[in-house]
């Protein structure tokens, strides 16, 4: 798994849900589909008229999300940047040559209300559910800086076990410290609420 193919499995599940935040701070979701996808990069259309529109003009933060039918959950947190005026016209006509609906919803000209957005720089999380134990990667896009994420257990461990018995995906190792497996980390919190020692020290 890397950034390339979460991209490739967006692409296949086609509607996709972004997440934005209004002028009042309440989140706000919608179900896009007018969208190109690209190794690196994410093209998609919207209204100008749009609430969704505006929130992109004012602030740009986007998260994207999507569930695969083999229970994969692929979260993309993004700045969308508005495409130059000058490939505006050229990435419009990609996206409706590749969504042939979109000339129902905008017919003729009227497609000119739309404008088109584009995503370069990206954290992607990667969540597979649908094995046991599940697995999780994290990615970037462009020149995003990588995250961390979950729980990690300090150098105040006891090794007392208490985490390895609490935690639902067996996915904590012994030794001094313990340590956490990321790549399989549920991010339950089940260790860190059940550590005597308060040695387990959330990332984010």
């Amino acid at each position: 798994m890397d950034a390339e193919t979460c991209i490739k499995k967006l692409g296949y599940v086609g509607i996709l849900n972004f997440a934005t935040v209004d002028k009042n701070g309440h989140p706000q979701v919608r179900s896009i589909s007018a969208i190109h996808y690209e190794p690196n990069a994410i093209y998609f259309y919207t209204a100008r008229g749009k609430n969704f529109c505006q929130q992109l003009m004012d602030d740009g933060h986007v998260q994207i999300h999507a569930l695969t039918r083999f229970k994969e959950m692929i979260r993309l947190s993004a700045i969308a940047r508005l495409v130059p005026k000058d490939e505006q016209e050229h990435w419009k006509n990609v996206i409706f040559e590749e969504q042939p609906y979109l000339e129902n919803v905008y017919p003729g000209n009227t497609r000119s209300i739309g404008i088109i957005f584009v995503i370069r720089d990206a954290h992607i999380e990667y969540f597979n559910l649908g094995v046991r134990p599940i697995d999780r990667a994290y990615f970037t896009m462009g020149s995003a800086e990588p995250e961390q994420k979950g729980f990690r257990i300090t150098d105040d461990c006891i090794q007392c076990g208490t985490c390895k018995a609490n935690c639902p995906q067996g996915c904590i190792d012994e030794g001094e410290p313990y340590r956490i497996q990321p790549e399989h980390c549920l991010h339950c919190g089940n260790c860190f609420e059940n550590c005597p020692a308060e040695a387990i020290l959330k990332l984010d």
